[in-house]
């Protein structure tokens, strides 16, 4: 006799959600391969997998009986560890979730099924222009197929098996929605990540995966996984005597608890006090918890404000200087490759231009247009939402004006600037060519709305083109291409291949060309060398002698050529 269960207690959710960061762990690599260019930085299986890892560290330091409190811990650490369109998108699939559930202890069929639902709508309602075959495709048919079962049964396993059934069914069918994953042979990345975290809790519930098979990492080894490099942000040249507030402090607080309760929680006086303490401020409360991180002088002061509302259950202190000062022996010639900000300003500037990049050469381009601070990542790596909301909340600075230069990075900017404590506006470039010109008609005499309007104007007078190598056999928009050859992609669309890196590379600025280019930028990365951009700066002045070519270092890893045309 098959087992039956009518109701997801706060057990079984934690194992849902634990055995779903596993899996997804496991599998990131394989749903990295399923990206449609044949590029070596897809990176929708990473960025689902440390964002939902966010979530699943946030899930487990519930100590309440209830589901609800799981789901919105959840949607909590999914927000805030979201990175990539793909990631993003999953973290409204649970905030949706979240509020289905609200309120209740455990969840019955129905009330799974219902979940699912508002999963589907909040993920439609947060994308401007839906598009069928991808995992918003998938979250609505497996939605549709638990309501359809909850209405005949009030087993959730049964529901659960429902909904994950038609969750493969429509990730087979993405491939028939959207073209270019029939033409490439891959099924949606993103949609198959969704599948991954189904599986998992229908194997949960179902019993095929016992308990003692989900490793569920203690604190340390979730914190490495997730921010292994948090406090990176004040590496560089910066002296360790130079960072304002020392000591990164954690604390979780059970409220009413202990023997020094004298006050009653209030979210914003809570707030305001630990503000004046320092800066880089978190707090994130239920009616049982409240978890606070912060950067301070004074970690003994925090320690004690938590005890007047409770008793603390969980401590950590960093001594970041002291880290700082490690890092400098170990490691003071490398690049950061974590997506975090590269330094601390001396002085806060009325308005931050917050640049994402990869690549030391490119950084100090962009601080010679501007930019006051850059966070590390962009094509290798997508920063998180509360990696650039902590960018923009350690600025200093009254405003922020963030650009994103990778359109896999605009949800979780959009995100960071809801959430960040200053007004903050996106500038949404797509590569780092547009940003460098967004960056042209920056007016520090202007408001943020005016600045926005004409960095966002200036998006369109440049192309952009990038060389990299290809990691597969594939054919796309008609074009043959052979793994380990060299590709020219301009503005998104991959224009040229040839297996020599300096041919593809010509090929592809002739296609970027017509009869009002005059300037063309070269930057060159850590595949490529200034003997190999002066060669290429040879080839494009063979096309066009009374064209102006300048060339950079830019340092940046996968794409040896970056290109600009104006």
């Amino acid at each position: 006799m098959e087992a039956t269960l009518t109701a997801i207690t706060n057990l079984e959710f934690g194992k849902m959600v634990q055995a779903a960061s596993q899996r997804l762990n496991g599998q990131a690599e394989f749903i990295n391969s399923l990206n449609v260019f044949p590029v070596p930085d897809g990176d929708t299986g990473t960025n689902i997998s440390l964002a939902f890892a966010s979530g699943a560290k946030y899930e487990r330091e519930v100590t309440t009986p209830s589901v609800s409190d799981q789901a919105e811990a959840l949607a909590k650490g999914l927000l805030m560890g979201a990175r990539g369109n793909s990631g993003v998108i999953t973290s409204q699939i649970f905030r949706g979730f979240s509020k289905s559930v609200q309120g209740k202890t455990t969840l019955s069929a129905s009330d799974l099924a219902e979940a699912f639902a508002a999963s589907a709508q909040t993920a439609y309602k947060a994308v401007m222009k839906p598009t069928e075959g991808t995992i918003l495709t998938v979250i609505r048919e497996a939605a549709k197929a638990g309501r359809d079962a909850a209405s005949n049964t009030d087993d959730v396993i049964v529901v659960m098996d429902t909904i994950y059934a038609a969750a493969k069914t429509a990730l087979a069918s993405t491939p028939d929605l959207l073209p270019v994953l029939k033409q490439v042979g891959v099924v949606d990345s993103g949609g198959q990540g969704l599948v991954f975290i189904l599986q998992a809790f229908d194997e949960v519930l179902s019993g095929k995966v016992a308990q003692d098979e989900i490793e569920t990492p203690d604190d340390a080894q979730m914190d490495e996984m997730i921010n292994a490099e948090h406090h990176r942000s004040v590496q560089g040249e910066l002296d360790p005597k130079d960072i304002k507030y020392g000591y990164c402090t954690e604390i979780m607080v059970r409220l009413g608890g202990g023997q020094q309760v004298d006050r009653q929680f209030d979210y914003d006086e809570f707030y305001q006090y630990l503000a004046n303490l320092g800066d880089s401020l978190l707090v994130i409360n239920d009616d049982e918890i409240v978890k606070v991180h912060v950067h301070t002088e004074h970690p003994g002061d925090v320690l004690s404000w938590g005890q007047h509302y409770g008793d603390l259950i969980k401590v950590k202190v960093d001594n970041m200087r002291h880290q700082q000062e490690e890092i400098m022996a170990q490691d003071a010639d490398e690049t950061p490759t974590s997506p975090m900000t590269d330094m601390i300003e001396a002085v806060a500037p009325e308005t931050a231009v917050i640049s994402i990049s990869a690549g030391d050469g490119v950084a100090k381009l962009f601080k010679s247009l501007g930019v006051t601070r850059v966070i590390n990542g962009g094509q290798t790596m997508n920063p998180s939402t509360e990696d650039i909301a902590n960018a923009i909340n350690e600025s200093g600075a009254k405003r922020a004006i963030v650009l994103p230069n990778n359109g896999n990075i605009f949800m979780a900017a959009d995100q960071a600037a809801q959430v960040a404590d200053i007004p903050t506006v996106i500038v949404h470039s797509k590569s780092i060519s547009q940003g460098m010109t967004a960056l042209l008609a920056y007016n520090p005499d202007e408001d943020l709305s005016a600045n926005q309007q004409g960095m966002e104007d200036n998006l369109a007078t440049v192309k952009s083109g990038q060389v990299t190598h290809a990691i597969r056999d594939t054919t796309l928009d008609g074009i043959d291409i052979k793994n380990g050859e060299f590709m020219g992609i301009v503005d998104g669309n991959i224009k040229v291949t040839d297996p020599d890196i300096l041919t593809a590379a010509t090929k592809m600025v002739q296609a970027m060309l017509d009869e009002d280019s005059e300037i063309v930028t070269i930057i060159y990365g850590q595949d490529a060398s200034e003997t190999d951009a002066e060669a290429l700066e040879t080839a494009v002045m063979n096309i066009d002698g009374d064209l102006e070519v300048e060339i950079h270092e830019g340092d940046q890893p996968v794409y040896p050529f970056l290109v600009s045309v104006e």
